[in-house]
């Protein structure tokens, strides 16, 4: 308990000196002396953002005010997360490998047999610190709206984990319009603030309510001359896909031809911003379903589902424009460095292809086209749409290959190079060390307040955000992966990849991510020694991270109905049983009374 309260609680250790690369200030001696003032660092989570949603990466969908935090930052074309949300989270949050964090799996789609094995508490571990805290020690103002999906022990909640002020979501995703879970996989949603339990408003919708907590956290301290690290973790576009009617209806009919004319276009945009190499060729994944094949109310049908997808992007950019226009008006703009992110690749899976999603949804929830984004109505972006989101990519949620773990990412703020692109392989672990240095505060080394916690893996970008630097990540640093049954590892331009059977062929197949992008060659033959070191070095990430191996017949939409079964319906058989077998007991006694009174024939 020592440990724990101490990782979680205590004030910023003494004795460090540390002078960062932008001239903000020296930390030194347990607190901050001012050069000049300390940036604001503004978090944006995208939750479900395939890597070509953004207008900046070439969508379709209007998001002009991510774009003008793009047109005055950098762009990364090459940052990899991990393929599903509280993992990349966990990262995100601490800047150490998921398996090492105790996050190496979803809780949602974790095996039952790996639960509770070193790693594998499917929620952050005591053994990590967040940036959160160790911006707050360091002097911070430190808010967080969204959803956590981290855990909701009490050791985990964000006021223990550094965050002053928190309004959450806990879990993996909720309704975005009501008080209502969006999958029959908890009891109820669990809504926190101030780590105690909360309410939401009757006129709730998720993105507009995050931001409003966010410039309500943020104007609660505003002229104390502290800085402030505000995380807001968008729902969007993570399932249910909902929006408002007129950002919806901003679409109609931009998606009448279909999935693979849009990956098609998305992909020459893409090319012609200059993110991927001119030429680079894609596939198409055996999940696809051939868009003439479809009758036309199927079309119709399908075309208002993306309609759905590109209105909830859209009006999530709203909102952060929204927030972006208080701190002009407050005056904190100039002096805030913005990130933004998804958690991973675009969402393929569909409750309702599964007979237990289908039974609740059918009992839960409206799937009416001329209902589709509205308060309760259930709509997903299936396989096909989700393929064109991660255009020009391959796989998406929940896989390993570049559409899963390859999103968009834009960092912009003061002293930063504008309007840039960044090509270097970067990842999710380098987010910590990078707000820590842009904050001046020490990163540790594998020590934290007195006590041993993971080391931070990850590399400070703001040499590529300055223009000093080329890369951060040395051609021959190994970076191993692993979630869910999808296994890689990234060296230089190369990626070692085995994707689960269904989406891929359970085998390992060496790309060159630079050059090939969307992972269309396979160079195993061609580069044998290469591919030989390479699964050498995956063998020994997994040895050193404790990475399971994943039971013969997994499926991470399987395992998901199975966790709910075990965590949710056994449950409630429990609780409901005494009730059932006294019924029971009730009706046989009767019929044993009626039996008894009966008359002789």
């Amino acid at each position: 308990m020592t440990t724990r309260n101490a990782l979680v609680s205590r004030p910023f250790a003494k004795g460090l000196l540390f002078t960062v690369a932008i001239p903000f200030l020296v930390v030194a001696s347990g607190h901050v002396v001012a050069e000049t003032r300390r940036p604001n660092i503004v978090l944006l989570l995208a939750d479900d953002w395939g890597f070509s949603d953004v207008g900046a990466y070439g969508s379709e969908i209007s998001t002009p005010n991510i774009d003008a935090l793009a047109a005055k930052g950098v762009r990364f074309s090459n940052f990899h997360v991990a393929a599903s949300c509280s993992p990349t989270r966990s990262m995100l949050m601490t800047g150490v490998d998921n398996h090492r964090n105790g996050v190496g799996d979803m809780p949602e789609s974790i095996p039952q047999s790996h639960i509770g094995k070193p790693g594998y508490l499917g929620v952050l571990d005591t053994n990590v610190v967040t940036v959160a805290s160790m911006l707050r020690d360091s002097g911070y103002h430190t808010y967080i709206s969204g959803k956590w999906h981290l855990g909701k022990e009490a050791h985990n909640l964000p006021g223990a984990r550094g965050f002053e002020r928190s309004f959450i979501q806990a879990d993996s995703g909720s309704d975005n319009w009501e008080d209502r879970v969006y999958l029959d996989i908890k009891d109820k949603v669990y809504w926190f603030e101030q780590d105690k339990t909360a309410t939401i408003p009757k006129d709730f919708y998720s993105s507009t309510y995050y931001v409003d907590k966010a410039i309500q956290y943020i104007q609660s301290n505003q002229g104390d001359d502290k800085p402030f690290f505000s995380y807001v973790a968008f729902q969007a576009n993570h399932i249910p896909l909902q929006a408002p009617k007129s950002f919806v209806d901003k679409y109609r009919g931009v998606y009448k031809n279909g999935w693979t004319a849009l990956r098609n276009s998305r992909r020459e945009r893409a090319i012609a911003l200059g993110l991927i190499p001119p030429g680079a060729p894609m596939v198409t994944m055996s999940t696809t379903t051939d868009w003439d094949a479809l009758t036309p109310d199927e079309k119709a049908y399908q075309s208002r589902r993306m309609e759905v997808y590109a209105g909830m992007a859209d009006a999530m950019d709203h909102e952060v424009g929204r927030l972006v226009s208080h701190l002009k008006s407050t005056g904190q703009y100039d002096n805030t460095v913005f990130v933004f992110m998804s958690d991973n690749g675009a969402e393929a899976s569909d409750p309702y292809a599964t007979l237990s999603g289908r039974l609740w949804l059918d009992w839960k929830y409206n799937r009416d086209l001329d209902r589709l984004g509205s308060k309760g109505a259930y709509a997903v972006l299936g396989p096909s749409w989700g393929s064109a989101a991660a255009s020009p990519l391959n796989t998406y949620k929940f896989y390993g290959g570049e559409g899963g773990l390859r999103v968009p990412l834009v960092i912009s703020g003061k002293g930063m190079q504008q309007n840039q692109i960044s090509r270097a392989f970067t990842h999710v672990n380098d987010i910590v060390p990078t707000l820590l240095a842009v904050a001046g505060v020490v990163p540790h080394t594998g020590t934290y307040q007195g006590h041993p916690v993971e080391p931070l893996t990850g590399s400070n970008l703001l040499p590529l955000l300055q223009g000093k630097a080329q890369q951060v990540h040395p051609d021959e640093q190994p970076i191993g992966y692993e979630l869910s049954g999808s296994s890689a590892l990234f060296k230089g331009d190369y990626k070692l990849l085995r994707v689960l059977q269904g989406v891929g062929d359970g085998q390992w197949h060496l790309y060159n991510i630079q050059s090939d992008p969307g992972e269309t060659k396979d160079l195993q033959a061609a580069m044998p020694a290469r591919f030989d070191a390479m699964r050498a070095d995956y063998d020994a990430y997994a040895k050193a991270n404790q990475v399971l191996d994943m039971p013969a017949d997994y499926d991470p939409i399987r395992q998901v109905q199975i966790n709910a079964l075990v965590n949710v319906y056994v449950p409630r058989f429990k609780s409901y049983a005494p009730a059932v077998l006294a019924g029971l007991s009730l009706i046989a006694c009767a019929g044993w009374l009626m039996r008894r009174r009966r008359p002789a024939a």
